[in-house]
């Protein structure tokens, strides 16, 4: 009998593949299930951007393959946005656009991880950081964050662990799913751990955007593009998630290696979407305000969900999510979850998928407009009331 591959074998369909494939079954249904689990931006890019999109894709020079390392001008222009945002200094060849940063998690990881090499993994954290490094037969070593220790790593822990085969560390800041911040220490921290025992650090940064006042990059440490790699999107930050528009950021000799995985797998992206991607680098200050404005009016009511669930959070938590703690008496967050999926028609996402830290936890979506979070809220409320006067 035809079997697949050992690496798919121990890894499972992604989380949100599966439960959104069960509330599209419920909506076929008509019981018109409002969703605040995935943090996709529901608002369109700038004008610019569009209009950019609209107009290159009508000249007869835009349609042909393009290069593997991206257009020329889309890297000068992600060097430039890096400069005047993070005022960290790119040159064209320390950058690499890519097609979305979850794609450069995977080219990452083949460009320098050797069948069983060690991977340190967030727990909580981004289910695919692990889901890749076991696609490449990697050995995944979760190590916590907590949230005693403001979701950060614990540099003494990690000093006690065998690092002698570890090859990457995966870190990710602001924070997904805690909303946890960094800190220019916290940075000084890893890319000293990462000199010291030759482990690269690898840095997701696609959040720094949104209802964060100073977006950092781990690129601004003295010395930090001879150990880490930076990724980076315009899918959070600009509202193209569906356009798949990341980049990466490290020395040359890093660009290079992950660029020979890259181009065995892709073969570039689209012109007008690249030049459209310029234009959207190049969005006002005011275009950011205004799109933070709406998510903190949509936070307003995330919160009031998590005051209704009685689920604790941190008010200084920044990116595109509202993370919060169960009551004590709550059954496990994948129980919870589901308990108000079928009861109140209201989808959250369960702390659970991030790792065992994140399993009494919750996490709600800024990505549906005040209407839905409102109506949500109520929904809930009703459905909290009936339980109560059962």
């Amino acid at each position: 009998m035809v079997q697949p591959a050992e690496h798919i074998k121990s890894i499972s369909e992604y989380y949100f593949s599966v439960k959104l494939a069960e509330v599209a079954r419920m909506n076929a249904e008509g019981k018109d299930v409002i969703s605040l689990g995935v943090g996709a931006p529901d608002r369109m890019p700038s004008e610019e951007t569009i209009r950019t999109l609209c107009e290159t894709a009508q000249r007869p020079d835009t349609h042909a393959y393009q290069p593997y390392t991206g257009i020329p001008e889309l890297r000068r222009a992600f060097a430039q946005w890096y400069g005047r945002i993070y005022h960290v200094e790119l040159a064209e060849d320390e950058v690499l656009p890519l097609i979305g940063s979850k794609e450069g998690v995977l080219h990452i990881s083949m460009a320098f991880l050797n069948f069983g090499d060690g991977v340190l993994i967030p727990d909580p954290g981004y289910p695919t950081y692990s889901s890749v490094s076991g696609l490449l037969r990697a050995n995944v070593i979760p190590y916590d964050l907590l949230e005693d220790n403001n979701w950060e790593p614990d540099f003494e822990a990690l000093e006690k662990m065998d690092l002698s085969n570890v090859k990457l560390m995966w870190v990710n800041y602001p924070n997904m799913p805690t909303g946890a911040n960094a800190s220019v220490e916290l940075f000084e921290k890893l890319v000293e751990f990462g000199k010291k025992h030759s482990i690269i650090i690898c840095h997701d940064n696609p959040y720094s955007f949104i209802l964060n006042d100073k977006p950092m990059s781990i690129l601004s440490v003295p010395g930090a593009k001879d150990i880490c790699i930076e990724l980076n999107s315009l899918s959070k930050s600009h509202n193209m998630s569906g356009w798949r528009m990341g980049m990466l950021a490290s020395n040359p000799q890093f660009v290079k290696w992950v660029l020979r995985a890259k181009s065995n797998i892709d073969s570039g992206q689209f012109k007008p979407m690249q030049l459209a991607a310029i234009a959207a680098l190049s969005n006002t200050d005011e275009w950011h305000t205004g799109m933070n404005k709406l998510y903190a009016e949509r936070r307003v009511w995330a919160e009031k969900i998590m005051d209704q669930l009685q689920c604790s959070y941190d008010k200084r938590q920044v990116g595109l999510f509202v993370w919060g703690k169960l009551p004590d008496d709550a059954p496990d967050s994948k129980t919870f979850v589901d308990n108000i999926l079928y009861n109140a028609r209201v989808f959250i996402t369960p702390g659970a998928i991030f790792g065992k830290n994140g399993d009494r936890f919750i996490r709600i979506s800024l990505g549906s407009p005040v209407e839905k979070l409102e109506e949500a809220y109520k929904r809930v409320e009703r459905c909290l009331s009936a339980y109560l006067n059962k």
